[in-house]
């Protein structure tokens, strides 16, 4: 096993010391103050019991992230808790924070453990990052303000908000560095992603952790219930809508069986298409929403094979005439179009035959990224299909280099050659 791979899997323990520390470090800290003691350390048990129910009720959302929002919320209410009912203002550390997200956390995470769910690792530890900060922000700006004077509603609003949005900012550069190393993506597509679902729960995250600081003064616990309600339910629509995706993703690896079944291509061809396909997109710098369609492109790439009176042997449909891998590709795209909702997909697979150089020298600049990837990675699967062997693998790669003057782009050939090096690697 190389050097790198033992680095990628001791990953997560170091993350896990790292938190450990961290919260030994709290820990200890709030025992010598003796701040964790009468009423503030009930507000802190009842916002830990929180954040544990919401690790509980984690759940999968968009882009096949697995989030505990409520959870989110809670760790950034409890950092911006100005005061709580019948106890006036609030002045703790940091390390409260830290003790209390941390500990909530790991306690949540506990019940799926024992049922066989891993750990979300570095998502916790992007939690107790993220909420410290917050919790640095907010006490060092609050000390500015002036309780009962006129602005101090509207100014403290304001601190709440900025902090909450720096928090959710901070939040997703990290969880970009952690996919980019993760994914092999470049840092620059993986943090326009990020930014991207900042639009979507990451904004309901920050807006009831906000509302939930600003209402405990007045509501006490109630304010905890009354303000996770809607993200709750909110988090309930996300979770519909991943699992509609989710079936209709499987509806469309369903159909891509029927050329198998039919004896048209070789058993796991459109799957292996597809996963390798989406391994080269990502360090090619795809986004999510390009990388979904490649995936269903590349699912159904050889669907128009079904109007073929004779199956090509194997399916390898770079062994035939160009001109019949252009109607092949043409009547696959006409059949995908007919669902409606897959013009992307249908485009992706009608180009998938084009030359990259359809004139010596000349670059096509319509042809899209999508289409270029699944033709190499389609030709190297006819080459090698389900065999292991490291001389077969090299062979067709030799063989896709000896197209790059017409038929392939030479960036595409390349990032895969480095792929299957590193696939190589991995086995021995």
């Amino acid at each position: 096993m190389s050097s790198e791979t033992d680095l990628r899997a001791a990953g997560p323990l170091v993350v896990a010391a790292g938190i450990a520390v961290i919260a030994a470090v709290a820990v200890t800290a709030q025992t010598w103050s003796g701040s964790t003691h009468g009423e503030l350390g009930k507000v802190a048990l009842a916002f830990g019991l929180f954040i544990a129910l919401g690790e509980i009720l984690r759940t999968n959302i968009s882009g096949s992230r697995q989030s505990a929002p409520l959870a989110a919320a809670g760790a950034i209410a409890f950092a911006l808790l100005p005061g709580f009912k019948g106890l006036g203002e609030l002045d703790y550390s940091w390390s409260l924070v830290v003790t209390v997200v941390t500990l909530g956390s790991v306690v949540g995470a506990f019940p799926g453990a024992i049922v066989g769910r891993r750990m979300h690792l570095d998502e916790l530890a992007r939690r107790v990052l993220t909420s410290m900060l917050a919790a640095a922000l907010f006490r060092s700006h609050i000390s500015g303000l002036q309780p009962g004077s006129e602005d101090y509603a509207w100014k403290l609003g304001l601190v709440m908000t900025l902090v909450a949005i720096a928090a959710a900012v901070s939040d997703a550069v990290l969880a970009a560095a952690v996919r980019a190393t993760e994914e092999r993506a470049p840092y620059r597509t993986a943090l326009v992603d990020e930014f991207r679902a900042l639009v979507g729960i990451s904004s309901s995250i920050g807006a009831t952790g906000v509302l939930i600081a600003l209402a405990a003064p007045k509501m006490g616990y109630l304010a905890l219930p009354v303000f996770a309600l809607p993200l709750l339910l909110t988090q309930f629509s996300f979770r519909r809508y991943a699992t509609i995706e989710a079936t209709y993703l499987q509806t469309i690896r369903s159909l891509a069986k029927v050329t198998e079944v039919g004896g048209y291509t070789e058993t796991g061809h459109s799957r292996r298409v597809s996963i390798l396909s989406k391994a080269v997109a990502r360090e090619m710098g795809l986004s999510e929403r390009q990388l979904k369609d490649l995936d269903y492109a590349a699912l159904m790439h050889d669907i128009g094979q079904l109007s073929l009176t004779d199956p090509i042997p194997g399916g390898a449909t770079t062994m035939v005439a160009p001109v019949d891998q252009r109607r092949i590709a043409e009547l696959g795209a006409e059949v995908i179009r007919q669902a409606g909702v897959l013009d992307r997909a249908a485009l992706i697979v009608e180009r998938q035959a084009d030359p990259y150089r359809p004139h010596r020298g000349t670059e096509d600049d319509t042809l899209p990224l999508e289409s270029r990837i699944i033709k190499v990675v389609n030709a190297y699967d006819d080459l090698v299909g389900a065999s292991v062997e490291t001389d077969r693998k090299l062979r067709a790669l030799e063989r896709l280099q000896l197209g790059i003057d017409r038929e392939y782009d030479p960036g595409v050939v390349d990032t895969l050659a480095r792929i299957i090096e590193r696939q190589s690697e991995y086995a021995y």
